[in-house]
């Protein structure tokens, strides 16, 4: 297992589509019960569940619990913390992605204009 300060040392995530909780567990250094728990406490954290049960987890739900992980073990952040944390990212995320979508169609629509005006 790596020390909590060895977070950029974790392995690189393979380009599969579905992981096992066994493979996230080595993948996030995390044993698999700390991330059932953490299922309970983050509403981010979702995996696919299919036949009995079994948890498939997708890349951005590894990359989620690597975010998870850091916040806990290096920073130094409370599960209560580390949940606020991240929802505000997620709010913050939505906010920075909505404000480029409208820049973006603010160019769009000066270079329609200036199309139509050419005419």
């Amino acid at each position: 297992m790596l020390e909590p300060s060895h977070n950029d040392e974790l392995p690189v995530i393979p380009g599969k589509r579905y992981f096992t909780i066994g493979e996230v567990s080595e993948l996030c250094a995390v044993k698999p019960h700390v991330l059932r728990y953490w299922e309970q406490e983050f509403p981010q954290l979702k995996p696919v569940k299919r036949r009995g049960n079994r948890r498939y987890y997708q890349r951005q739900d590894v990359l989620t619990i690597r975010q998870i992980r850091t916040l806990l073990y290096d920073q130094g952040f409370t599960i209560g913390g580390a949940r606020l944390q991240m929802s505000s990212d997620s709010q913050q995320n939505e906010s920075n992605q909505f404000t480029h979508l409208v820049s973006q169609m603010i160019v769009e629509l000066e270079q329609l204009l200036d199309v139509l005006k050419a005419r």
